[in-house]
C-alpha cells in the first residue's frame, strides 16, 4: 500500500516511507517498484509502466517524491529541476539548540570513493561540489532544535552532513554523529530512521505551468517531537 498525495494523467506524488530505497535493482524492494504496481493495477495496464524519477530520497528518509508518468512531461520536469526552480522544504529534529533563528549554511562537499556517504571538501578540490541550504528554526527544547529546511542545491546527504557539521547532527543518524535514537529500534542499520522529512515540494506543473505544490504529513515516528 503507497500513500499517493497527488495524481493525474502525468504525475504521480507519495509519501515515502522509511526505510524503504527510492530506487532499487529489480528483486529489492523500492518505492518505484511499489507505484509501478499500483499504477499496472489500478489502470490494468498490460505491458510495463513508465515511470520517471526526477529525484529521490535516502533510505532513511520520509516523505514527498514525485513521480512522471510520460516522457513529455519527464522532460518538462527534469529542466525544473536542472534549472533549481523546484523548491523543496524539509523538516528536521537535530541535537542540540541551534543559537540562530534563520540562516544560511554553504559547503563544499565530496562523495567518498565506493561508500554511500560524503565528507567535507575545499573549493577547487577534486570532486569538490558546493552544497547550499536555507534555515529556520521552528522551536527548540533542552536538548533538541526543529528546523525547516530549503536546499538550493541537491547533494547527496547533503542536509545531514551541513547539520552534523556545525554540531547539530539529525537524531538518529548514526552515519553522521547522532548519538540520539530516534523511531523504533533496527536489527540492521539500513532499517534506522531518521528525523528529517520532506514535507513539501512546488513546481510548475509540466502542462499549464500553474504552481502546485505537494505536502507530506510526518509519519506516526514523530509524534510527541
Amino acid at each position: 500500500m503507497i500513500d499517493v498525495l497527488f495524481e493525474d494523467p502525468h504525475l504521480i506524488a507519495v509519501n515515502k516511507p522509511a526505510p524503504l530505497l527510492t530506487q532499487a535493482p529489480p528483486g529489492v524492494p523500492s518505492l518505484e517498484a511499489l507505484v509501478k504496481a499500483y499504477i499496472k493495477d489500478k489502470y490494468a495496464k498490460p505491458a510495463g509502466v513508465y515511470l520517471a524519477v526526477p529525484h529521490r530520497l535516502d533510505r532513511p528518509v520520509t516523505g514527498v517524491i514525485l513521480f512522471v508518468r510520460n516522457t513529455k512531461a519527464a522532460q518538462r520536469v527534469q529542466a525544473q529541476f536542472e534549472a533549481k526552480t523546484v523548491v523543496k522544504i524539509y523538516c528536521a529534529v537535530v541535537a542540540g539548540r541551534v543559537p540562530d533563528d534563520a540562516g544560511t549554511w554553504h559547503d563544499f562537499v565530496r562523495k567518498v570513493p565506493d561508500e554511500a556517504r560524503v565528507e567535507r571538501a575545499t573549493e577547487g578540490e577534486p570532486g569538490a561540489k558546493a552544497a547550499t541550504l536555507h534555515f529556520t528554526v521552528v522551536g527548540r527544547t533542552d536538548a533538541t532544535t526543529t528546523l525547516e529546511l530549503a536546499p538550493v542545491t541537491g547533494r547527496m546527504h547533503q542536509l545531514r552532513v551541513q547539520a552534523a557539521w556545525r554540531g547539530f547532527p539529525i537524531l538518529g543518524d548514526v552515519q553522521y554523529g547522532s548519538v540520539t535514537p530516534f523511531g523504533p529500534a533496527a536489527e540492521l542499520p539500513r532499517d534506522a530512521v531518521i528525523a528529517l522529512h520532506a514535507r513539501s515540494l512546488t513546481l510548475a506543473h509540466p502542462f499549464g505551468n500553474a504552481p502546485l505544490t505537494i505536502t507530506a504529513p510526518e509519519p506516526p515516528t514523530w509524534a510527541g517531537l
